[in-house]
C-alpha cells in the first residue's frame, strides 16, 4: 500500500500571509490525519516563510501517523530533525532562496557530504530519504550513501503527462525497478494531483509513499479537505482494490 504523507506548509503559509493562527496549522494536521493522511510532511526553511521551526516542535506533540521533515541539511536543520526524532528525514539540496524543491541530489558529487549526513541520521534511527531525479547512475550513488529510500521528483512526469503518459513514467518506473533491486525504499513527490497520481501509481509497483502538500490544499479550496484527502487515497487504492 502507498501511503499519503501529506505536506501542511501551504497551511503555514495562508496563516503567515495574514499574522496570527488561522488557519490553525497544528489543527490542520490533525485534521489530515483523522481524515486518513497516514502522514505529515513540513519542510522548513531558514526564513521560515511558511512552516517555523516552532511549527515543526508544536507538530511533534500531535502528529500520530509518519512525521516526514525535509530540507537542506544545514546545522540548523540537522539540529532540529535530532531534537524531534521524527519517523522520516527527506533531505532536499535546496539553497535558501530557493521557491520550491527544483531538482534532486547529485549524489556523485555530494557523495562525501551526505555519507556525513545519512550516517548522523541513522545513528539516530531516523529513516533517510534522498530527494533525486530518476537518474539510474546517481539512485546507485544513494543506496551507496547508505540511505533508507529514495524520493523521487517527479515534475518532469507531471509536466509531460498530458503529451506522452506511459513516456513520462518510464524514467520513473527504471529507477523504482532499480531502487528496489537495490534495497532502497521508494516515495515520489512533485506535482503529483488527481490528474496524474492514479496513472503513476498503477504504474509503479514499488512505490512507498507519496508526498502531496500544493495540489491537495488548491483542491481542498473547492473540495473540502476531507472529501480531497479521501479522493488522493482513492487514486492510490483503486488499483490494489480492482484486478
Amino acid at each position: 500500500m502507498t501511503k499519503l504523507s501529506v505536506n501542511i506548509n501551504k497551511f503555514a503559509t495562508l496563516r503567515n500571509a495574514r499574522g496570527g493562527n488561522n488557519p490553525n496549522v497544528v489543527q490542520a494536521a490533525i485534521d489530515c490525519e483523522r481524515f486518513g493522511a497516514q502522514g505529515i510532511t513540513v519542510h522548513p526553511r531558514p526564513d521560515e516563510r511558511h512552516i517555523t521551526y516552532q511549527d515543526v516542535l508544536d507538530l511533534k506533540e500531535v502528529v500520530t501517523t509518519e512525521y516526514n521533515i525535509e530540507g537542506y541539511p544545514d546545522k540548523r536543520f540537522m539540529d532540529l530533525v535530532k531534537l524531534i526524532n521524527p519517523t522520516q528525514a527527506t533531505l532536499v539540496p535546496d539553497g535558501p532562496d530557493v521557491i520550491t524543491s527544483n531538482t534532486g541530489w547529485d549524489t556523485i558529487s555530494n557523495e562525501t557530504f551526505l555519507k556525513e549526513v545519512v550516517q548522523e541520521l541513522n545513528e539516530q534511527d531516523i529513516r533517510t530519504s534522498l530527494f533525486i531525479d530518476p537518474i539510474p547512475i546517481r539512485i546507485q550513488k544513494a543506496a551507496e550513501i547508505g540511505c533508507h529510500r529514495i524520493e523521487l521528483y517527479t515534475e518532469a512526469y507531471a509536466k509531460q503527462y498530458h503529451n506522452d503518459k506511459l513516456l513520462a513514467v518510464s524514467s520513473y518506473q527504471s529507477a523504482a525497478d532499480l531502487a528496489n533491486r537495490l534495497g532502497l525504499g521508494v516515495n515520489a513527490g512533485h506535482d503529483l494531483d488527481l490528474n496524474n497520481l492514479q496513472f503513476f501509481k498503477s504504474k509503479m509497483p514499488y512505490l512507498d509513499e507519496v508526498s502531496i502538500g500544493h495540489a491537495i490544499v488548491c483542491d481542498a479550496l473547492y473540495l473540502g479537505l476531507e472529501n480531497t484527502i479521501q479522493l488522493y487515497l482513492r487514486e492510490l487504492t483503486i488499483h490494489d482494490i480492482i484486478p
